[in-house]
Order: C-alpha cells, then structure tokens, then sequence
C-alpha cells in the first residue's frame, strides 16, 4: 500500500485521524494532515482506505503496491 497526501488540497477536517490514528495525524499550527506511517501494515488497510474516502478534500490516494 502506498499512500500520497496532497496538503494543499486538506481543509484539517480531521475525519482521516478518526479513521486511522495510527497513520494519520494533524500539524497542532493549521490542522493539516501528517502522515504517521507512510508503509502501515496490512491491518490499517481498511482504516486506510475509509480515511481516504471520508476526506472531504480528497487529499488522501490509496493506491496498491
């Protein structure tokens, strides 16, 4: 799993750090997401994915390796 985080696209609406806190977190000065883990183990794989896909500004891409 390979992930891209775009920070220009993020609003820090935060959803990608309910859906997978340990891979994803937000800069404490603007709320823009930090990815944690960039190569999370297959077990966040779906946390992952619903983080992608809860990201309003689609600043998270999922992609398989």
């Amino acid at each position: 799993m390979r992930i891209d985080i775009d920070e220009e696209k993020c609003c820090g609406a935060g959803q990608c750090v309910l859906a997978a806190p340990e891979v994803f977190d937000q800069r404490d000065e603007d709320g823009i997401v930090v990815l944690l883990d960039p190569t999370p183990p297959a077990g966040q794989f779906a946390a992952v994915q619903e983080a992608a896909q809860l990201c309003p500004a689609a600043a998270i891409v999922v992609a398989e390796d």
